[in-house]
């Protein structure tokens, strides 16, 4: 699979913090696009949006905790 990364458009973590730049796109084969948009291999279970390119790889962006169920009183 191949991922299209987005190096204008930074990806951040539920708290905030930065992790890397946005997958716009994943698909089995490359396609021509236009600078700064580059294509990078990707694990078949990349999905885009839900995933950032960091130090050369694709990666899951984290989940965060679910909410605490209110206690009854």
């Amino acid at each position: 699979m191949k991922a299209l990364i987005s190096p204008n458009e930074p990806a951040y973590s539920y708290g905030g913090n930065l992790l890397g730049y946005r997958v716009a796109q994943v698909n089995d084969v490359e396609f021509p696009v236009a600078p700064p948009l580059f294509w990078t291999d990707c694990p078949d279970d990349c999905v885009a949006d839900l995933w950032y390119y960091s130090s050369g790889q694709c990666l899951p962006k984290p989940v965060p905790p679910p909410e605490p169920e209110p206690q009854p009183e």
